[in-house]
């Protein structure tokens, strides 16, 4: 077996026509369907709530459940807010920076664009609290090659030693970026 793609993802939202409008006017993401239930279909538990899907491209979508009898929504204390996090790859630089400015004039908070070599990248919060992320991909083909080269040597080594390998380090390197 193989896997196609990602079917759908799933997480928890506050108020969901709330972040369907918010995702619709920020994203342009479309909102493709709606199921609401009294009861969860696979566990039976009777639970009321509104799931809704958006397309975010390319077959690719976003799900939101709204719980209104569950107990408000949280987040993971022990893990930094910048790890859990969804990223979305977007055409161009200009395109991540004109996002920003449309971003920034509707009053979300922006970070970056951050520089990973590979892709730059702006930074966000959807209103439920979910980091967010916008990539737009500047890698060569060089780069690329190069780090599918060392990426098991780069996780054994880590599994090892729990310090970052540093095989690619380059990728920090202004001299070398310069140079690609």
């Amino acid at each position: 077996m193989k896997i196609d793609r990602i079917h759908h993802v799933a997480y928890r939202c506050k108020d969901a026509k709330e972040t369907v409008e918010w995702y619709v006017k920020h994203l342009n993401m479309d909102f493709v369907l709606a199921i609401a239930e009294d009861q969860v279909p696979s566990t039976k538990a009777p639970d009321p709530y509104m799931h809704v899907f958006l397309d975010a491209g390319q077959g690719n979508v976003l799900a939101f459940f709204e719980l209104p009898n569950a107990p408000a929504m949280g987040r993971d204390a022990n893990t930094p807010e910048w790890v859990q996090h969804i990223a979305f790859k977007i055409g161009s630089l200009d395109m991540l920076e004109a996002t920003k400015e449309r971003l920034q004039a509707a009053g979300v908070e922006v970070l970056g664009p951050t520089d990973h070599t590979i892709f730059k990248s702006i930074y966000f919060f959807d209103p439920n609290g979910h980091r967010l992320e916008l990539c737009a991909d500047v890698g060569t083909p060089r780069m690329h090659k190069d780090l599918d080269e060392v990426k098991w040597d780069m996780l054994n080594e880590w599994a090892q030693t729990k310090r970052a390998p540093k095989h690619a380090a380059w990728m920090h390197d202004r001299e070398f970026k310069a140079l690609d």
